[in-house]
């Protein structure tokens, strides 16, 4: 057990750079073998589910119901994922390049919070990931109900004539509702059987494997699909940096309007600025064929993310630090 553990904290040590790696040989893959885009885009799904079910793995269900006594903590996270990042969206979204798909794959990835990796680079920077995680569910759940209902303000009416209600159910069903299922049957039987409790051990320590090959299987089934898209994808990358940059100063004012201690700012710095593309891009890649280049906007932003964490995890401990002792002083 503990070589295991000791295997399991090398590789948290390494991630970045393990993401870093994923990225680059899914776009080295993609680009030398686009033939083998189609079948890479049907593994999406199954690797994605995978990765969910040993992220909700990690929160116990009993947590769940303490997140939702965490009452400072869960008003920031709901309000800067909620309020604030729509807010910021919406000043952005007039200079947005034109064209309906880009624009709908920018508010498809900037409109909901990341699940899954936020919490290890939040726990990178010294930010609250446990209370971060158990939050989880309740942000999954909220961005599917108000998703649809910020891209209707976003986009009007229209939105009806080329977005199904179908892909989006299917896919919380099968990233959602099943995964999280699936762990908490896990943790039941990890709690009766030592067999149970073995078991999700060995699940915990794929979570690193299962984000690279996520990432890896993405951008490999997505780099085909640029073609003459690619200067229109390539004219929304500033916007991403931008987001990273506003939300970095966003989310430290609201951890100081909530009166937060440090780690518990840092990760509602994080789950503002990190976005689920993992998740919403099955439901891009659901979309029409006229609207095909929205799911490549998606994964860009995925691309462009991964960088700014690498920034983050080094300097929002700094911002913190020099802000924390009135964050903290706000507590007493």
């Amino acid at each position: 057990m503990p070589q295991s553990s000791g295997l399991v904290e090398a590789m948290e040590r390494r991630q970045v750079a393990v993401y870093i790696g994923a990225l680059a040989v899914g776009g080295l893959v993609g680009w030398a073998a686009p033939a083998a885009g189609p079948s890479l885009e049907h593994a999406i799904n199954p690797v994605l589910a995978a990765l969910l079910y040993v992220t909700f793995l990690q929160v116990p269900a009993a947590d769940l119901l303490r997140s939702l006594r965490a009452g400072r903590f869960l008003t920031a996270a709901l309000v800067v994922n909620f309020v604030v990042v729509p807010l910021v969206v919406a000043a952005m979204f007039p200079f947005l390049p034109a064209g309906q798909a880009v624009r709908l794959g920018v508010l498809l990835v900037l409109l909901a919070p990341c699940v899954d990796y936020v919490i290890v680079f939040s726990g990178l920077a010294g930010g609250s990931s446990q209370r971060l995680l158990a939050a989880t569910p309740l942000l999954l759940l909220a961005q599917m109900i108000l998703l649809p209902l910020f891209l209707f303000l976003f986009l009007g009416s229209g939105l009806a004539d080329v977005v199904e209600a179908g892909p989006f159910l299917e896919a919380f069903l099968i990233l959602i509702v099943i995964p999280l299922a699936l762990a908490w049957l896990t943790q039941g039987w990890a709690a009766r059987r030592a067999a149970g409790q073995k078991a999700a051990d060995a699940m915990g320590t794929t979570m690193v494997p299962l984000m690279a090959a996520t990432l890896l299987t993405v951008v490999a089934s997505q780099i085909p699909k640029l073609g003459d898209s690619l200067a229109d994808v390539a004219r929304v990358v500033p916007f991403y940096v931008l987001f990273l940059l506003v939300m970095a100063f966003a989310g430290l004012a609201v951890a100081r309007v909530c009166r937060l201690t440090a780690p518990d700012g840092r990760a509602i710095v994080f789950t503002g600025a990190t976005r689920n593309s993992l998740v919403v891009l099955p439901l891009a890649l659901a979309l029409p064929d006229a609207l095909a280049v929205a799911a490549v906007v998606v994964v860009t932003q995925t691309l462009v993310e991964v960088i700014g964490m690498v920034v983050y995890v080094r300097t929002i401990p700094l911002l913190l630090s020099a802000s924390g002792r009135s964050v903290r002083a706000g507590q007493r």
